[in-house]
């Protein structure tokens, strides 16, 4: 296999979605989650607690969506007082972790975790231990990606859009991509951020994003 010597993420930037629901998960958030909206536009919600922390992105979409890869989410809070698991709809499901705001990990299904993992390596994700029970993880920033057992399907109204890891420059991921071979899916330039989408394992898009000088968002 070969690594990715110049993909060096910083954070697991955010998770974004497709939800039919995007108003009452954004208000759900905000209410305990210890979130607020940052950016709410025709077509996508931003929420986190911190703009330069872990986020959620709320893209409307039709429904039902389908779960596909995703399993939960883990969201750090200072205190987890009651249940650990928060279902949301559109059958988002949130995992409790104590600590300061911010994205913890995310869970996805895989047929062969070890081997998935293997090529997140390649995508720049570090080594990690496994996780509490067990499970097969990579490392970004200190939150995870983690791997369960389980069919991730390929469907047709996906859950999961993509997940975004912050970088550096976008423009040397770009480079490196292409020096590997690795599938391009898109390059955006918007007002605060520069990306390029990789299709990465198991039909799961990455987003490798740099805050542009006039990142304003809060």
């Amino acid at each position: 296999m070969t690594y990715a010597p110049g993909m060096d993420p910083r954070t697991l930037d955010h998770v974004a979605l497709w939800v039919a629901e995007r108003d009452a998960i954004a208000d759900l958030a905000v209410a305990q989650l210890g979130m607020h909206v940052i950016d709410r536009t025709d077509t996508f919600t931003l929420v986190g607690a911190d703009a330069r922390r872990g986020k959620l992105t709320l893209f409307a979409a039709e429904g039902p969506r389908e779960r596909g890869a995703l399993k939960h989410i883990g969201w750090r809070v200072p205190r987890v007082a009651g249940p650990s698991d928060l279902e949301l709809p559109d059958g988002v499901r949130i995992v409790l972790v104590e600590g300061d705001y911010d994205l913890d990990h995310v869970a996805l299904l895989s047929a062969d975790p070890a081997e998935t993992a293997e090529e997140y390596k390649r995508l720049g994700f570090g080594p990690a231990p496994p996780g509490s029970t067990g499970e097969v993880r990579v490392e970004v920033g200190g939150a995870f990606v983690e791997f369960h057992p389980g069919d991730p399907g390929n469907p047709e109204r996906p859950l999961l859009n993509h997940l975004a890891v912050l970088v550096d420059s976008t423009d040397e991921h770009i480079a490196e991509a292409n020096d590997l071979g690795i599938e391009i899916d898109n390059v955006v330039d918007a007002a605060n951020t520069y990306a390029v989408f990789l299709r990465g394992p198991e039909h799961v898009r990455i987003e490798y994003v740099e805050h542009k000088p006039t990142f304003s968002l809060t």
